[in-house]
């Protein structure tokens, strides 16, 4: 069994911004308080069982990837993991900017970048690298839980070395809404959630910051217990 407690770096807008409080309300969670959050009225009138379609990325809180789940070394503890954020933060680079859209991926409905941004992948490949002296080794089950036999040889090759297929090339940044939805019933919920998403005027995205996020046990939600802005 995968142990705890378990850590990931993701990128969050940050507590007071626009973009957290909307995906805080479509989660019913919030990741930087750890409180529950009533559901918009919209999204019930269009899909009752709401919480059921949100269940998923409720778990981890309203983010994006950058270094995913991982159980602690041996060697590593979280105050080591924390100065290493900060560390990794304060080194400077471009910030990649990107023009968030609310759009299907493998399924699922997140807030993606409309196009590709060489600074935002290279920003996630240096966090998959830096981050990996702090990962515990992949058991078994947690290979196992990853279904490798569906996955292709590079994909592989990567929860192999990187304890997580979906990272280098593979890596696509996403804010994930909604768990993954049969095509019939992803029209209107697409359709509800990019005319509250075009109510923020978010026309540009600053990728700015890295979050720590902790998850104590299987039972509770992973919640942010540190932030870091990236120094430009």
């Amino acid at each position: 069994m995968t142990g705890f407690p378990r850590y990931a770096v993701y990128f969050a807008a940050g507590a007071d911004s626009a973009l957290s409080r909307f995906g805080a309300e479509l989660l019913g969670y919030d990741a930087y308080t750890g409180d529950e959050l009533p559901f918009p009225r919209e999204a019930l009138q269009i899909a009752p069982d709401w919480r059921d379609i949100s269940a998923d990325p409720r778990k981890y809180g309203f983010h994006a990837t950058l270094k995913a789940p991982m159980t602690l070394a041996l060697s590593k503890t979280e105050a080591e993991l924390m100065a290493a954020c900060a560390a990794f933060a304060g080194r400077a680079r471009p910030l990649p900017v990107i023009r968030p859209v609310v759009d299907t991926i493998s399924g699922f409905i997140a807030v993606i970048p409309a196009e590709p941004v060489d600074t935002l992948q290279e920003l996630a490949a240096d966090s998959v690298r830096d981050f990996d002296a702090f990962r515990a080794p992949l058991t078994s089950e947690d290979r196992a839980r990853r279904k490798p036999e569906k996955l292709g040889e590079r994909q592989r090759d990567y929860l192999d070395r990187w304890g997580y297929p979906y990272v280098m090339e593979e890596f696509r940044f996403h804010m994930t809404l909604t768990g993954r939805l049969d095509a019939e019933r992803r029209g209107p919920i697409l359709q509800m959630l990019r005319g509250r998403f075009a109510a923020l005027k978010l026309d540009a995205l600053e990728i700015d910051r890295i979050a720590l996020f902790k998850q104590d046990d299987a039972k509770e939600r992973f919640r942010i217990i540190g932030e870091w802005a990236l120094a430009r």
